[in-house]
């Protein structure tokens, strides 16, 4: 199934990959003028691009495409406010994001909202998944960028997972609580695995 997008979502997701992958790096790095910051930065802002950056972007993808395919109308919409406090944050050595969300229109059933929530945590542990075997085949700074990558959407989906508020977690909870365990479990077990190794 193709994912139909208008331009404005377009527009959305590109900006927010843009904004949340310049804040990582400007985490990573730091601030500086020298050319070597330059060059750090520039390798940092293209690992997080590929690691936070991709997170993010099939997080929202899979929310969009499940439910276009329970038969709701999806759209991404990109939170301006949030994505200003994801840079000016990442200032002071932290990222405070929320960068946006899929709006579902309509009156979504129970199953229809817990399915389409549990598919960003699920595409977030499945990347995770995809680093740290990346983590194991690769060696120097792409094996640390792998384990990155691996840590970082492994917190993702862990996160979006909290069983309350607005988090997706408590959307898939409320519809089955089975799925949501399961779910939750694959996260805890991919931490595991990621501590021994030293990437958490």
């Amino acid at each position: 199934m193709r994912l139909a997008m208008h331009p404005r979502e377009q527009r959305d997701l590109v900006k927010s990959w843009a904004a949340i992958s310049l804040a990582f790096a400007i985490v990573m790095t730091g601030l500086g003028f020298s050319q070597a910051w330059l060059l750090g930065f520039l390798s940092s802002l293209a690992i997080a691009a590929v690691t936070v950056g991709l997170g993010f972007l099939v997080h929202e993808l899979a929310h969009k495409h499940v439910a276009e395919r329970l038969g709701c109308h999806a759209e991404y919409r990109a939170n301006d406010t949030m994505l200003l406090v994801a840079l000016v944050t990442s200032l002071f050595g932290i990222v405070i994001a929320a960068p946006g969300a899929v709006l579902v229109s309509g009156h979504p059933t129970p199953e229809q909202r817990g399915k389409t929530s549990m598919a960003g945590p699920i595409a977030n542990l499945a990347i995770a998944a995809v680093f740290l075997a990346l983590f194991f085949l690769l060696d120097g700074w792409l094996a640390k960028a792998a384990g990155f990558g691996s840590v970082i959407n492994t917190w993702l989906g862990l996160f979006n997972m909290i069983p309350f508020g607005g988090f997706d977690g408590a959307k898939v909870f409320v519809w089955n609580k089975v799925a949501y365990g399961a779910v939750a479990v694959v996260g805890v077990l991919l931490a595991f695995v990621q501590v021994p190794l030293g990437l958490f």
